[in-house]
C-alpha cells in the first residue's frame, strides 16, 4: 500500500537561503533509492481556513520505504539544511484500501459507538 508524505512548508521571506538551495539540489538523490517521487509542490489556493506557505506531496511504495528514507544516513545528514532554513510540519499517511468509502467509514464508527 502506498504511503504519502505531506509537508506543510513555510520559508521565511519565501525565498530559500543558501542552505535551502543546497538541500533542494541534493534531496532528490536521497529519495530515489527508496522509490519516492514528488507528486505536487508549491503554494495552493486556500479555499477554507488558513494555509500559510506551500505544500509538498510525495509518494513512496509503502510505509517502510518512507520511514527508511527519512531515517537513512544520506537524508539524516541532509535534514539539518532544511530544518535550518524553513518550518515544516511533515506527516506520513497511507493510501486508503481498495473499496473504501467515506459512508462505510461513518457506518463503522456508528457500529463501534453502539458497542460502547
Amino acid at each position: 500500500m502506498k504511503t504519502y508524505l505531506v509537508n506543510h512548508l513555510r520559508i521565511p521571506g519565501e525565498v530559500p537561503n543558501e542552505d535551502g538551495l543546497s538541500y533542494l539540489e541534493q534531496v532528490e538523490a536521497t529519495v530515489a533509492p527508496f522509490g519516492g517521487k514528488w507528486l505536487a509542490q508549491g503554494p495552493g489556493d486556500v479555499v477554507e481556513g488558513a494555509w500559510p506557505g506551500s505544500v509538498i506531496l510525495m509518494e513512496f511504495p509503502d510505509r517502510k520505504a518512507a520511514t527508511d528514507w527519512y531515517n537513512s544516513p544520506a537524508y539524516t545528514k541532509l535534514r539539518p539544511l532544511r530544518i535550518g532554513c524553513c518550518i515544516s510540519d511533515i506527516i506520513l499517511v497511507d493510501q486508503i484500501p481498495d473499496g473504501f468509502t467515506i459512508k462505510g467509514f461513518a457506518e463503522g464508527i456508528r457500529e463501534s459507538l453502539k458497542k460502547n
